[in-house]
């Protein structure tokens, strides 16, 4: 299963994928426990966590992997957290409401594009701009450009809805199955932009907050296929991908929510952390390489007494 470290834990020596926030390691007396998308591992630890502990004297005990593998985990009850965070809120609807929750709150978005490396060609040429990063990548060579797994995260699947938007967009036939047999497919999504900071790989298919967490120069993809912008729902839909198992999912616009479980040990706490993320989206969120639409923050279902957005 891939899993997340922040950049401040480094806890390189932990096994089974477990990221605990530092300050969870001297036992609080009050924590929440979050199980998030991977992408939102340095925004909990080096935003969210310190400014909610700072309002509140609540610790953010946090756990990151791909979207899909947190559904698993607590599907399966590998994981108990209080509190899960999905990058795609469909993904934690169909999966969790009605079994394990009966509401989300969707807090924010992301836009797609591609982090480089400039020490390379392909990020030399992407730095220049004087050549289409469409036109860039079908010349890199296999394994030279990184993405998610798509099985374990939508990061994954939204590069190969992004590339055959492209196609489209910009009409270039086979694009899509073109660049899907150059791309190098990352099972443990820390390692999606390592390769890019070290030097081994020239770029990666990644969320712009994840470049600025790496300090990585990042290209937003067009509107068309960035999967940022609320209005052009209809258009992303238009971009499939299908697992294995038959289970196609449509393209939609990035929402980042998050819900308390039913059986939380700490419901209180989570209810809490949920409304905060809820109504900080400037100070917090903004600075993490963040964005919120007018829309949002935006509530599904019935929310629990006293939880206000």
């Amino acid at each position: 299963m891939p899993k997340q470290r922040s950049r401040r834990a480094l806890l390189k020596s932990m096994t089974g994928g477990m990221v605990v926030g530092l300050a969870g390691c001297l036992g609080p007396e009050s924590s929440v426990s979050v199980l998030s998308a991977g992408s939102l591992a340095a925004t909990f630890e080096d935003h969210v966590g310190p400014a909610f502990k700072s309002e509140t004297d609540i610790t953010v005990q946090g756990e990151y992997f791909g979207s899909n593998a947190v559904m698993r985990m607590v599907e399966d009850e590998t994981k108990h957290p209080d509190v899960v965070v999905s990058a795609d809120a469909t993904l934690l609807r169909d999966r969790l409401v009605g079994t394990h929750t009966d509401w989300d709150v969707e807090f924010a978005t992301n836009v797609l594009g591609i982090g480089y490396n400039t020490d390379t060609e392909f990020g030399s040429g992407m730095a220049a701009g004087e050549h289409e990063w469409y036109d860039l990548i079908r010349e890199t060579d296999q394994g030279d450009i990184a993405i998610s797994n798509p099985k374990q995260d939508p990061l994954g699947y939204r590069a190969w809805q992004a590339f055959g938007l492209a196609e489209r967009e910009h009409d270039i036939e086979g694009f899509r199955e073109e660049v899907w047999d150059l791309v190098e497919q990352v099972a443990e999504e820390p390692q999606v932009l390592g390769g890019v900071e070290g030097g081994s790989r020239a770029g990666a298919v990644v969320y712009g907050n994840m470049a600025r967490d790496h300090d990585i120069p990042f290209e937003p993809f067009p509107a068309a296929y960035n999967f940022a912008d609320p209005s052009l729902a209809d258009h992303y839909a238009t971009a499939e991908y299908t697992f294995e198992d038959g289970t196609t999912v449509e393209g939609r616009p990035i929402l980042y929510n998050a819900t308390v479980l039913d059986r939380a040990d700490a419901p209180e706490n989570g209810r809490r952390l949920v409304e905060f993320l809820a109504n900080n989206p400037d100070d917090v969120l903004g600075a993490a390489g963040l964005a919120t639409a007018d829309s949002l923050p935006r509530a599904h279902g019935t929310l629990p007494d006293g939880l206000t957005i």
